[in-house]
């Protein structure tokens, strides 16, 4: 079984080229189905361990230890929920939140909507800009502004899938999210963290966050992992997997994506556990609490830990975050254009769009401010996507609470309350963020 695109396609995987084939029987193994199923929520992964979330679980390791790992955890949580809404929005509806967006909403408001996504997308690629010219600097000795330049040829490597299965794509992204995990794997079993703190730093604290500086770093973490560009990108890409339009079987797909779904979170929830669980193992445990930069945690890994290895698993793995999350921007901003616009262009020039954009910003930081200013930009970009999160937020739980539009599958209570509470706590967080850095508190 395969999920082709059509031999006319300009482009490996933009949402209007992918063909949903697939019939899946209910009467197949759990397994098979399963299975058939698996793909986009690995995809989704992506978005929640690329380079802006080194930043923030970094620069949150080293200056607090383990004390604000029940943000990561909490925020892995609250991004389960989210995709499981957008997944189940798409395969209900047949449309993405995008379409959804701009015929439900007056032209107006769909443009600024459409904006607020566009910022989001800038301010992610801007993270893996950053982080993709980290990896070059630290893996082949060139200088930052060298580095950023050659993040823009990665439109080299979409041209080169020009063709390829959704199947390729996917297998491709599980390859460089393996790569990510084994690193950390490998640097967790160097450093030996001290696991009964690490346990109880996943215990949520009011303390932890009750002052500015934590407070910054939690909405960072928040911003890095539920990112408001892969609610319209899981809508859409669930959609390759073409199922019959009666209840059981829309019923059956939206239980193997939401297998789908929580597996490939959990994986994300992981790896982001051990990127902050290695920073307070390796740095804040020895009095490195000022690490606030993912160059400096290379250059003090190797003596820290005591084997070079370490520090070249760290660059590897920081290029394959890079990359990985490349790929899933570039079709999240083919979703949102061709959603809230009806424009279609190839993938390609979507890229190079959107790699532009970012650049200005990478090049001018770096330039102006020299290599210190990388985490400061990375941390930055992750509370920028935050703030964009109530925008995408409030459409897609009043949609999926719509029993006209969902049917059968419109949101109970239980599900209505706990979206609804989530979105208070993210917007109450964003202000009192704003509010904090306004008065210098």
């Amino acid at each position: 079984m395969e999920f082709r695109l059509p031999t006319t396609a300009t482009a490996p995987f933009c949402p209007s080229e992918v063909q949903g084939s697939v019939e899946v029987s209910t009467h197949a193994p759990l397994w098979k189905r399963i299975l058939q199923f698996a793909g986009p929520g690995l995809l989704i992964s992506i978005g929640y361990m690329d380079p802006g979330n080194w930043a923030t679980d970094i620069e949150a390791g080293s200056r607090y230890g383990y004390s604000l790992l029940f943000v990561v955890v909490l925020s892995s949580l609250a991004a389960i929920v989210l995709q499981c809404l957008s997944m189940r929005l798409g395969l209900v509806t047949g449309q993405d939140l995008a379409q959804l967006s701009r015929t439900r909403y007056v032209r107006p408001v769909a443009i600024v909507q459409w904006l607020l996504a566009e910022v989001s997308i800038i301010a992610c690629d801007l993270a893996e800009v950053l982080g993709g010219a980290l990896a070059f600097h630290l893996l082949l000795h060139c200088s930052l502004l060298v580095g950023v330049v050659l993040t823009a040829f990665d439109t080299l490597i979409v041209l080169g899938l020009k063709g390829k299965k959704f199947r390729t794509l996917e297998a491709i992204m599980l390859g460089l999210i393996a790569t990510v995990g084994v690193g950390y794997l490998v640097e967790l079993v160097l450093v030996k963290p001290h696991w009964p703190a690490v346990f109880l730093g996943a215990i949520p604290s009011w303390q932890a966050i009750s002052s500015s500086e934590p407070l910054y770093l939690a909405i960072g973490i928040l911003g890095a992992t539920v990112m408001p560009h892969n609610l319209y990108l899981h809508s859409s890409i669930v959609q390759t997997r073409a199922v019959k339009r009666d209840p059981a079987s829309i019923g059956m797909a939206i239980r193997m994506s939401r297998i789908d779904t929580i597996a490939s979170l959990v994986v994300a929830l992981l790896i982001n556990a051990a990127i902050l669980i290695l920073a307070g193992a390796a740095f804040h445990a020895t009095g490195h609490n000022q690490v606030t930069e993912i160059e400096d945690a290379y250059r003090l890994l190797a003596p820290i830990v005591g084997t070079g290895a370490a520090a070249v698993l760290f660059a590897v793995a920081l290029f394959a975050s890079g990359q990985s999350s490349t790929f899933t921007g570039t079709v999240a901003g083919q979703v949102i254009m061709e959603g809230f616009l009806q424009m279609k262009i190839p993938c390609w020039q979507r890229r190079l769009i959107t790699r532009t954009l970012a650049l200005i910003p990478a090049l001018t930081g770096v330039a102006l401010l020299g290599n210190g200013a990388v985490g400061t930009m990375l941390v930055a970009s992750q509370v920028v996507l935050s703030l964009q999160l109530p925008f995408a937020l409030w459409p897609l739980i009043r949609m999926t609470n719509d029993r006209a539009l969902m049917g059968a599958f419109a949101n109970r209570f239980p599900t209505r309350l706990l979206a609804w509470l989530l979105f208070v706590v993210i917007t109450v967080a964003n202000l009192w963020l704003a509010w904090q850095t306004f008065t210098g508190n």
